[in-house]
């Protein structure tokens, strides 16, 4: 197997979590996956973090004899396994067919201003943020609520948001053949803003760049477009 690209120019082996501190840390462009991630079942998985949950909750002194908190190790062990992790499982990974251009249409389609909710890895707090995605047809176009649905799948995981823009442009670019495809994200991080700096003005843009959209030109209209207000 092809060994995974790093993120990171620097070496994190060896460094402690109080070294690493709030610093941004990325290590790969895949999930980091343990080997044996699915061998359990949805239903397993859920009754284990409703356990663990319920320990994390009294451990921090709450009562969960309380009708408002008894329901709620439950409720967020069906939460991360069904929803806002349910990334995570290949088996959720949308299907997408792809049409014939019948149209002809060879200039670039741009479906801007996909919201979405992610997680960040570091502290499991939300993501909020916009996805503008491209391409180029080289013979097949995509519907367009699948384009959606990519980025839908990528951001409900732990995530990184450079991770997060490479995942979904190789994705793109896997489904429909085509180098051209450009992928511009710009996202809002509660762990800037809701703790640490607590800096509630800021926000996180990346972008990835591939085939024709690496030309100045191309580049400069998708990023027109996206700059459009309706």
């Amino acid at each position: 197997m092809k060994q995974k690209e790093t993120l990171l120019s620097t070496q994190l082996n060896g460094l402690t979590v109080e070294e690493i501190g709030d610093e941004h840390v990325g290590t790969s462009y895949d999930t980091p996956m343990k080997a044996d991630a699915f061998d359990m079942d949805d239903e397993l998985k859920m009754n284990l973090i409703e356990d663990k949950f319920r320990d994390i909750m009294e451990i921090m002194g709450l009562d969960l004899t309380d009708d408002s908190l008894s329901g709620t190790p439950k409720r967020v062990a069906k939460m991360y396994i069904k929803e806002i992790f349910s990334g995570l499982n290949p088996a959720n990974k949308p299907k997408v067919a792809l049409f014939e251009n019948k149209y002809k249409y060879n200039e670039m389609l741009v479906e801007k201003d996909i919201t979405f909710y992610s997680n960040c890895e570091h502290h499991f707090v939300p993501i909020i943020g916009k996805a503008h995605v491209a391409y180029i047809s080289t013979g097949n176009v995509i519907g367009l609520s699948k384009i959606n649905r990519i980025v839908e799948y990528y951001a409900k995981r732990p995530q990184v948001q450079e991770r997060l823009t490479v995942q979904i442009a190789n994705e793109l670019k896997e489904v429909m053949g085509t180098e051209d495809v450009a992928v511009v994200i710009d996202a809002e991080h509660l762990c800037v803003s809701s703790r640490g700096v607590k800096d509630v003005n800021s926000s996180t843009v990346t972008a990835q760049f591939h085939g024709k959209f690496k030309e100045e030109a191309t580049r400069r209209e998708f990023l027109g477009y996206i700059n459009t207000k309706k």
